[in-house]
Order: structure tokens, then C-alpha cells, then sequence
């Protein structure tokens, strides 16, 4: 794998970990938002992930030229099909005629681990594009 492979490699992760802190802090903002109409009510979001060149990240040297891309892709964002909450609130101005509010199928604690998980999936790509610039740094200093 090339230098310049490893770092395609490294910023497509954080590109993938960075649409996945951003869907869960949508997630996490709209997670008590009342609705009066299951139609209209906000749904937990979660990106669908792919890894390019699968083969390649699993030894199979062959399966790769240099120019082809690999790394990870962000095939797109879909609506989680958890249940919705629907709760007995008849006070509240957004009650359906029954006196239910419908609330988004966000669980918290899920998020949050969501997030601490991208988070440190981020950290790490960062981590690995900076060992590559030191060992590249370390080439170019060999040659002087």
C-alpha cells in the first residue's frame, strides 16, 4: 500500500465517523420532539456504512492496483424502524384527539454511545495520518 494510499485510506474513515457524529447529534437534538401524528414525527437516523476494496484489507494483495480507491464509503442514511413512543400526555398542545403525544424512537444512552464510539474511531484515523507524515518525515530526513 502507498503512503498516498494509506491516507485516502485514513480520510475517508473520518469522513465516514464525521457523518456519523453528525446523524447522532440530529439523533440526540430531536430526540424529545413532540409530534401529534406518527406521520410527522421525527425518526432516529443512522448512516450505512461500506468498505471499499474489502479483499485488499484482508491480504489479498492481488485484488488491488495502486490506483484503484479503498477505504471506507458512505452508501447513505436511512430512518431506524424501531417502534415510536407514544405517551399519555392529554395536557400537552401537541395531543392527538386521544390525549397521545408521539415522541421519536431516540434512545439516549444508544447515542451517546454511538457518539463516544465515532468519536474515537475519528481519533484513531487522525492518529494513523499522523504516523504516516512522521514516517514519511523520517524518509525525507534520511535522504539530507
Amino acid at each position: 500500500m502507498s503512503l498516498s494510499g494509506i491516507f485516502d485510506t485514513a480520510g475517508s474513515g473520518m469522513n465516514a465517523q464525521s457523518v456519523r457524529l453528525n446523524t447522532t447529534a440530529s439523533n440526540i437534538a430531536n430526540a424529545e420532539t413532540a409530534s401529534s401524528s406518527a406521520d410527522t414525527v421525527y425518526r432516529g437516523r443512522h448512516p450505512v456504512f461500506a468498505a471499499v476494496q474489502a479483499g485488499y484489507m484482508q491480504g489479498q494483495v492481488g485484488a488491488l492496483d495502486d490506483e484503484q480507491e479503498m477505504g471506507v464509503q458512505v452508501m447513505g442514511i436511512v430512518e431506524s424502524d424501531a417502534p415510536l413512543q407514544r405517551r399519555y400526555e392529554p395536557g400537552h398542545p401537541q395531543a392527538d384527539e386521544e390525549g397521545y403525544v408521539h415522541y421519536p424512537n431516540v434512545n439516549i444512552v444508544e447515542e451517546m454511545a454511538n457518539m463516544i464510539s465515532a468519536s474515537r474511531s475519528f481519533q484513531m484515523n487522525v492518529e494513523v495520518m499522523n504516523s504516516a507524515k512522521q514516517m514519511v518525515q523520517r524518509v525525507l530526513q534520511l535522504g539530507q
